[in-house]
């Protein structure tokens, strides 16, 4: 990629940037949230459009000059309509956490009931920890999955609803590798009169190309981001019925933000183009038969995933049972320095810290972006287990990490 503008002015950033698409290039992105954009919606992102102030909603400005701002938003919002079905698409939130932070704001009061998954059994800080805006806003009680399958517990969840009586029941989740049942979920938020919130933030773009099953129209709301498996500008966006349409919109903005990010919308707008098409269908596809191949095969070497396996793009390893003095962050930085990036995640029944867990959590959005399929990632599987089983052993991370380079060549990112 041509930085010779930024050079030309900032030599120290120009060089940093060149070096993170030099290090995308040489390494495998296997953090479940990440993915490559491409470069027309990375053209889109660094577009004239970040010079725009564009408050309020396309027609509606409070600024003039927003003629191709509207375009571009309206593009994104009918893109969206089409993508996953819905009446009402807000796509200015600047992240999934924003989005979710427009729904409370507009449905719920300070100090009103939220149930959400656990963040140690697969959720978000955005569902409620007390370290986030949302367990410090609202009172949180949390589900937990069953310990012994993996699966969310849910006649726990019904159970824990009956008891609490939340405002609004969360599902959606960060770290769980199984598909949601949104239809069990809407009938425990019917029972207690609670609205019913779905955050597919990582599986937009499965939701969209029908490879997971969707919320939209069964929960009351739906947020999610844009840059994740769906691929598009980064940021994210809420969905809903019509009826909401407003109290969502003025949560946005002006409740929780100011300007929109134009450029971001730009880019939002371009990678929803994108998964319209055949391509992406198969893109959706092969991440899946992927996500599969990973899990089988590191089963094959031994590793204990969580719930056994996956329905989606991604999988969480326990390394308790087969390597129990070996903590998440030993095998993050041995697989980073043999350049496979993904991250320590913390497990049901989790008995470490969050910031040195015993668990894995990989994903398989951006490597099936570069071209892989199930007879390339079973290889990668090969190579996660060896730095495993070999964490501090310095020349059996430097023997995987040249054959991860010669993985990297054969599947060119960003030529």
């Amino acid at each position: 990629m041509d930085y010779s503008h930024v050079r030309d002015v900032d030599p120290a950033v120009a060089d940093a940037l060149s070096g993170e698409v030099r290090r995308q290039n040489e390494t495998l992105a296997m953090i479940a949230s990440e993915n490559h954009a491409s470069e027309a919606v990375l053209e889109a992102q660094g577009s004239a459009l970040t010079n725009k102030y564009a408050e309020g909603y396309p027609g509606e400005r409070y600024y003039a000059g927003c003629e191709y701002a509207d375009e571009v938003e309206q593009l994104a919002i009918d893109r969206a309509k089409e993508l996953w079905g819905a009446e009402h698409v807000n796509v200015q939130p600047h992240s999934g956490s924003q989005a979710n932070m427009g729904v409370y704001l507009a449905m719920l009061e300070p100090g009103d009931k939220i149930l959400s998954l656990d963040l140690t059994h697969g959720g978000h800080l955005s569902h409620g920890h007390p370290a986030n805006f949302a367990g410090q806003t609202y009172e949180v009680e949390q589900y937990e999955v069953d310990a012994e399958t993996g699966y969310v517990d849910y006649d726990g969840l019904d159970e824990l609803a009956e008891s609490f009586d939340p405002d609004t029941i969360v599902s959606g989740y960060s770290a769980y590798p199984r598909e949601v049942e949104w239809e069990r979920i809407q009938e425990t938020a019917d029972a207690v009169d609670a609205y019913h919130l779905a955050d597919i933030a990582h599986i937009t773009g499965l939701v969209a190309a029908g490879v997971h099953s969707s919320p939209v129209g069964v929960a009351d709301f739906v947020t999610g981001s844009t840059h994740k498996t769906i691929r598009a500008g980064r940021g994210g966006m809420i969905l809903c019925d019509s009826e909401y349409a407003d109290a969502i919109d003025n949560a946005v903005f002006p409740g929780t933000q100011g300007g929109p990010l134009m450029h971001n919308i730009a880019g939002k707008a371009v990678g929803f183009k994108e998964a319209l098409s055949s391509d992406f269908q198969a893109y959706a596809e092969q991440t899946v038969a992927n996500a599969k191949a990973l899990a089988d095969q590191l089963q094959e070497h031994g590793l204990e995933l969580v719930s056994g396996g996956t329905d989606n793009h991604l999988i969480l390893a326990d390394l308790r049972p087969s390597h129990p003095e070996t903590t998440g962050k030993d095998v993050e930085a041995a697989l980073e320095s043999a350049g496979i990036v993904m991250n320590a995640n913390t497990v049901p029944g989790e008995t470490r810290s969050a910031f040195n867990p015993s668990g894995i959590r990989l994903g398989t959005p951006a490597i099936t972006t570069r071209g892989f399929d199930e007879a390339a990632t079973r290889e990668v599987a090969d190579l996660i287990a060896r730095v495993i089983d070999d964490y501090d052993d310095e020349t059996v991370v430097a023997e995987v990490g040249e054959r991860v380079q010669e993985l990297c060549d054969a599947y060119p990112l960003y030529e």
